[in-house]
């Protein structure tokens, strides 16, 4: 009731934010985010490679993130490692709101662009 009517008061009661609860996002969703973003950075794949995938461990407010990803050869891995690497950490911070101290990449396999192998006389 407010203070001097007989009409009962409609505000919802403030509930402290140690009381509200706690939004948990399942691991298997921060996957699919960090495999997206890495599919973002990694630029243009060859048409016969596997799509990135990412595996990925939350333990308290951090995500520790694994990418898997196929790279077209020749390429400068180091660099598309380590742009997959940026981009998947700040993707996955700015919709999850995690911290991620680690994303590992690990390339699984590196394919022989058609120029570059006609370039040499090597055919499949």
């Amino acid at each position: 009731m407010s203070a001097g009517t007989d009409v009962p008061d409609s505000r919802p009661a403030v509930v402290p934010p140690g009381e509200r609860g706690a939004t948990r996002i399942a691991d298997r969703v921060v996957a699919k985010i960090a495999a997206q973003a890495a599919r973002e950075a990694a630029g243009p794949l060859p048409p016969d490679a596997a799509r990135p995938h990412a595996t990925v461990v939350v333990h308290h407010d951090a995500a520790h993130v694994r990418v898997h990803l196929e790279l077209g050869y020749p390429t400068d891995i180091g660099a598309r490692c380590h742009e997959v690497r940026r981009h998947v950490a700040e993707r996955v911070g700015a919709l999850v709101g995690l911290e991620v101290p680690e994303v590992a990449v690990q390339v699984e396999r590196l394919h022989l662009t058609a120029a570059h192998g006609a370039a040499h006389g090597r055919t499949r």
